[in-house]
């Protein structure tokens, strides 16, 4: 049995060929588990590749680190005791340190610094106190705000001041916040720091200041102080002299005239030289008078002591010597300020 070509008849008796159409495969359902099952098999033989952290797994370490992180092992070394070894001595940690620290050498080497260094701290102070007493040094600082302001009025107006003796107490003198009359160095100590700051300031108001000027006549002023304390030593030395009178106490008692160089400089300033005169002429007389009635008991009240006759040769050389330091004082107050008002 044949079957016609597909196909249209056309005029004239001829038949032009249709294409033919493709039919769609159609699938049983049994087709589609079949094939659903074996893609599923097909996709459990290549599983999933996961990245895995290095933490995880102690025997793996991630491929892009470059170094590997032992702090972790460290911090647990630390937390945990050292098992004790085979022969009883216990295993060595892994902390550098604390392998040293258990060295019995290390411990004898340690003993042996510390003791030098107690030693070294001993002799410093030993020698430290022969020169210079930390200790003394505290009791110039021992002062009140009540005693800084009768200190500067009697520094200022020492004429009418009559008793001026030292208080003792057993044998050692008292602080300076319950004597006037005591040295000290705080006062000192601030008035020159102020001298330097208001020096500063009255070159600077003429276009005088520098760095370098301020300098030098900070380095004169403490330059002078040292000439003065020398060449009072020296001539306490040489008239052989017993006195009380120590190192400190005279440059607590020279550093007093920069109280009235500060006055007359700050005068100066406000009402020029005129102001500048009155003023460090009235402080020069000032600490004239307290440098005499001050250093004579130091120096004079030990010939007394040691019944020497006032008329004596040795006696009037003390009074010359406090005579001098007491004059040397408003020399060295104008010397020091005069330059600074115009």
């Amino acid at each position: 049995m044949f079957r016609q070509p597909r196909g249209v008849v056309t005029g004239a008796g001829r038949t032009r060929l249709l294409p033919r159409r493709r039919r769609r495969p159609t699938m049983h359902p049994t087709g589609l588990a079949a094939a659903g099952s074996s893609g599923t098999a097909r996709q459990r033989k290549w599983p999933a590749k996961r990245r895995i952290p290095a933490g995880s797994q102690p025997g793996m370490a991630d491929p892009h680190q470059l170094f590997d992180d032992t702090s972790s092992a460290q911090s647990r070394a630390y937390g945990t005791p050292r098992a004790p070894s085979s022969l009883g001595y216990p295993a060595a940690s892994a902390s550098p340190q604390a392998a040293f620290l258990a060295d019995p050498m290390s411990n004898m080497a340690m003993a042996y610094g510390s003791s030098l260094a107690a030693q070294g701290k001993e002799l410093v102070d030993k020698n430290m106190d022969r020169f210079f007493s930390v200790s003394k040094l505290k009791y110039y600082f021992a002062v009140d705000t009540m005693y800084v302001g009768r200190k500067l009025g009697l520094l200022v107006f020492p004429y009418l001041h009559q008793d001026w003796e030292v208080q003792y107490q057993q044998d050692t003198p008292v602080a300076p916040r319950f004597d006037i009359n005591a040295p000290d160095l705080y006062i000192p100590a601030m008035a020159f720091i102020t001298y330097v700051l208001v020096a500063g300031l009255a070159l600077g108001t003429q276009d005088r200041f520098s760095p370098d000027l301020l300098g030098l006549q900070a380095s004169s002023a403490l330059a002078w102080l040292t000439l003065e304390v020398l060449v009072i030593l020296l001539s306490l030395y040489l008239v052989t002299i017993n006195t009380d009178l120590t190192t400190i106490d005279l440059v607590a008692f020279l550093g007093y005239k920069y109280v009235g160089m500060i006055g007359g400089v700050l005068m100066g300033l406000l009402f020029g030289k005129i102001g500048y005169y009155l003023v460090l002429g009235w402080c020069c007389l000032s600490i004239f008078v307290f440098m005499i009635r001050t250093l004579r008991l130091k120096i004079l009240a030990e010939a007394a002591a040691e019944g020497v006759p006032v008329r004596g040769a040795r006696n009037q050389l003390r009074m010359y010597l406090t005579m001098a330091v007491a004059a040397a004082q408003p020399l060295l107050m104008y010397w020091l300020t005069f330059h600074l008002v115009r």
